[in-house]
Parts: structure tokens; sequence; C-alpha cells
């Protein structure tokens, strides 16, 4: 598929690290329970490892597989060539059935933070409006096409990050000012290293997300491995350094649930109006975190399309290559669950997501086996063991996740038998688009 040259459409490095940033993390939200299970001293080193354990990998992977099918579709593709259509059609299920999950989840965080700074605005049904409003901004801001997501995502980043850049400074002059303060580093009371440790991959999952739109990103075979090990470095530090900041002021860890940043900024400065920022900032990344993810999400169905696995007209796009069909059909799936009470079941998010990472991981090797004349603007540098040893540290945290998960349960259903029923789902549902085809074919 030919990649189309000097697109004013096309995003370039900084929009597209800007936007990987966001499909992977919110900034430093949704840390704090880690810090509350672990203390500060152990997520610190959680923070410094699983980056190198399980970022970088999956980077290094990406920017290989990237830079030899720069298509539309992205992880689709590669696990379709290296492991069959049977496969790639697995990944695009899971992808996409995680999506349910997860994307009904940021316009309610657009929704609590917002409550917080004004409670009367998100009473009852208000709340519900203003979800389908984060839908419907980030629908028509995604309409505008990759390059206006990937410049939002720079504007929004630098207004969420910049409460945390007073914190840190915050933290480095109460280390100065009171040397010989009282801190404690050790793990609170009751606390779980195991819950930390998930809570910490929840907050490191999507590197993978930016590689459906390599049609839409301007020299791709170059671009894509610069932006992953660039967006890599961008979130361990915007996780590692607040949490530094925080440890150093004194503020026990003990006091340290969701939404505890807010108390850290007044407990430490004093300042009320940066705990406003702070939320203003929580309510900034439901809306970023969704509009970068749509960007990704909505071209796995096009991409199917193009390959006859789902109707074709699903594949139709704009003038600046936005496939608007499967686009308003995924907003359509996500607008309907914004009602359902969904738990944030980080088992559950981290053991889908991980069998599709899996699988991309094993089209890497198999793509080595098979096809090792491959053109690979980038290549890992190294042999097909050596990949095969590094894919097997990210495939072995996954699988700790699904025996972590064996307790978890969603209402009155143990978590892995929902995880086992959406795994076995895509088969089934493989099958009967197998049948469907069949039956076109034979009545044409």
């Amino acid at each position: 598929m030919k990649l189309r040259k000097n697109s004013t459409h096309q995003l370039t490095l900084l929009p597209l690290i800007a936007a990987t940033y966001f499909m992977v993390s919110g900034g430093p939200y949704g840390l704090e329970d880690a810090i509350g299970q672990a203390g500060y001293l152990r997520t610190l080193l959680l923070l410094a490892v699983l980056p190198l354990a399980w970022s970088l990998p999956t980077a290094l992977m990406i920017g290989e597989l990237a830079s030899a099918m720069p298509d539309e579709g992205g992880f689709y593709v590669w696990v379709r060539r290296g492991l069959g259509p049977f496969w790639g059609f697995q990944e695009a299920w899971l992808s996409l059935a995680a999506s349910i999950f997860d994307m009904a989840l940021y316009p309610k965080l657009f929704v609590d933070y917002l409550g917080q700074l004004a409670p009367d605005w998100t009473v009852g049904s208000r709340g519900v409006a203003w979800s389908l409003a984060v839908v419907l901004i980030c629908v028509a801001w995604n309409l505008r096409g990759a390059r206006a997501v990937g410049r939002g995502s720079i504007a929004m980043g630098a207004l969420l990050l910049t409460p945390f850049l007073l914190i840190v400074a915050a933290g480095i002059w109460h280390a100065i000012a009171h040397p010989l303060g009282v801190r404690n580093f050790s793990a609170p009371t009751g606390g779980s290293l195991s819950l930390a440790l998930l809570i910490v991959m929840w907050n490191l999952m999507g590197w993978d997300n930016a590689s459906t739109i390599a049609q839409e990103v301007r020299e791709p075979q170059k671009n894509y491995i610069r932006a992953m090990l660039g967006a890599v470095l961008l979130v361990s530090a915007s996780y590692i350094l607040p949490v530094c900041a925080v440890a150093l002021s004194g503020m026990s860890a003990e006091k340290f649930v969701t939404g505890a940043w807010v108390a850290a900024a007044d407990e430490m400065t004093g300042w009320h109006w940066l705990a406003w920022l702070l939320l203003a900032g929580g309510a900034i990344t439901g809306i970023a975190m969704f509009n970068a993810l749509t960007l990704s999400y909505a071209h796995i169905p096009a991409a199917m399309a193009k390959d006859g696995m789902l109707p074709r007209v699903l594949a139709k796009k704009t003038p600046n290559d936005v496939p608007w069909v499967s686009l308003l059909c995924c907003a359509l799936a996500w607008s309907a669950c914004l009602g359902f009470s969904f738990d944030r079941l980080i088992e559950l998010d981290v053991t889908i997501y991980g069998i599709s990472l899996v699988l991309e991981f094993a089209a890497l090797v198999a793509l080595r086996l098979r096809e090792p004349a491959m053109p690979r603007p980038f290549r890992i540098p190294c042999g097909t063991a050596a990949v095969a040893l590094i894919s097997a540290v990210p495939t072995a945290l996954i699988f700790y996740a699904i025996v972590a998960a064996r307790h978890d349960r969603i209402g009155n259903l143990p978590a892995l038998w929902v995880g086992g029923g959406i795994l076995l789902a895509g088969p089934i549902l493989w099958l009967a688009m197998k049948s469907v085809r069949a039956g076109q074919t034979s009545a044409s």
C-alpha cells in the first residue's frame, strides 16, 4: 500500500509523540493507588524497572514492525501477516472488545473532575450529557484529521503537566529547606506490592495503539521508533518526578488514594489555586485520552473492511483520510456503554490487552523466521533468538497479571470468566464471519 509523501494532513514527530503519550498515559493521575499500596520507594522502583521490562521491549517491537509495514491497522496488519488471518482477526477483536471497557471510563473521568470543580453541573442527567458531549467533541476533533488530534495533544499535554511541574518544584524546595525532615519510604501497612505492580503496568499500557494510524504519519519508517522512545522517556519522567517530589515533601504514602494529587498540592504548597489546576488537569485528561484513543481505534474496523472481514462501507474516508463511517460506528458503540457501571478492574484490562500484545510479539518472531529478507528500516539490533528472549519478559508479566486476577470479580462473576468469555467470542465471531462470506460467495 503506497504511502503519500508530504501530505499536509500527516502527523510529524512531535504530534505523534504527544498522541502516543495520551494513548498510553493521562499523566500521573492513576498512580495514586500504587503509592498507597507499595509506598514511595517500591513505587519508584516499579516506575524505574517496568519501562525497561515492559515499555521498552514493546517500543522496540513497534519500531521494527511499523517501519517494515507502515499500513493502516497497525498491529492487526502485523499479526495477520505474521500468524495468518485467523489470528489477525483475534488481535482486532481483542482490541475492539477492550475499547468498550476502556473508552467508557474517560468521559466519566472528565465528569468526576468537573463535578469537583462545579458540583451542580454534573448532577443527575447532566453527568450523562457531559459524557456524551466529550464523545461528540472528540468525534468532531477526529474528523479534522490526525494532525489536528496530534496538535491538540501537544496543547493538552502542556496544560495537564504544568501543575505537576509546580509540584516537582515544591518538592525540590522542601528537600532543600528541610533536609533533615521526617520522611517515610516504607510500604504502608496492609499494602499490596502485587496490586501496585498491576497498577503501574496498567499505567504503561497502549504503546501499540499509535501503530494503527501509520498511513497518517510522515516518514513512519523513521518517526515511529523515534516517537516510541521519546514517549517512553516522557511518560517515565512525568511519573517518576512527581512521585519523588511528594516523597521528599514528607507526605505520608498512606494518604495516597485516587485523587490524592489535589490533597498533595494543598499540603505541599498551601496554594489552593494549584489544587484547582490539578482538578482541571484531571478533566483535561479524560478528553485528551478519549481523543487520542479514538484516533487509534477508528482505524481498526477500516483496515479490516479493506481486507473483506467487515462491510466495505467501514473503509470510507473523508478527503483528509479520516475513516468517518468506522469512526461514527465506534463512537455509537462507546456512547451506548456510557451509562453502564463498569468497575475499573485493572487486572481484566491488563489481561485482554496483554493477550493481544503476546500475539504482536509472536508475529515479530514469526516474521523474523518466515520473512528474513523483509525490508526493515529499523531493526532491533539483535538476532531472532534474542528478540524472542526480549519478548519473553513482557509476556511473563502478562501471565502474572492473569494469575493475579484469579480472585477478582465483575458483579457475581469471576473476572477471569469474563475475560475468558471475551477470548472465546473471538473464534466464534470468526466462524460466523466465514459462514456469511461463504454464503455470499455461493450466492454470487
